[in-house]
């Protein structure tokens, strides 16, 4: 039997979603620009709540402007400050990025000559 529990939907969370930490973002789609870290909190639906609510408590000139939020999982503590917890991901995000650069050196794309 997989580890879940019901939802009000009528969908499963696993037990992975309900105990997971996730990091909620505010970001602009227009200038693709970071506003960082707004709460780090436990499971997939309370992401989902948190980033409701700031959707629904955001200005529509903010949302006119472009700002929008999204939640993504972190290794991160729950209830982490939001400051901190910007700088960790940013730092998480440049070692990602190294590696990426890393592996496409490594592995550079092949062309197939008989196209």
């Amino acid at each position: 039997m997989l580890n879940s529990s019901p939802v009000a939907n009528g969908t499963l969370l696993t037990r992975d979603q309900l105990n997971t930490a996730y990091a909620i973002i505010r970001h602009n789609v227009r200038t693709y620009r970071s506003a960082g870290v707004v709460e780090v909190v436990r499971g997939k639906q309370n992401a989902e709540i948190a980033v409701k609510k700031l959707l629904d408590l955001q200005p529509s000139s903010d949302h006119h402007e472009g700002w929008r939020y999204f939640f993504e999982k972190t290794e991160m503590k729950v209830g982490t400050d939001p400051s901190h917890a910007t700088d960790l991901r940013q730092a998480e995000l440049e070692v990602r990025e190294s590696k990426a650069q890393e592996a496409d050196a490594l592995n550079p794309p092949r062309f197939d000559s008989r196209r």
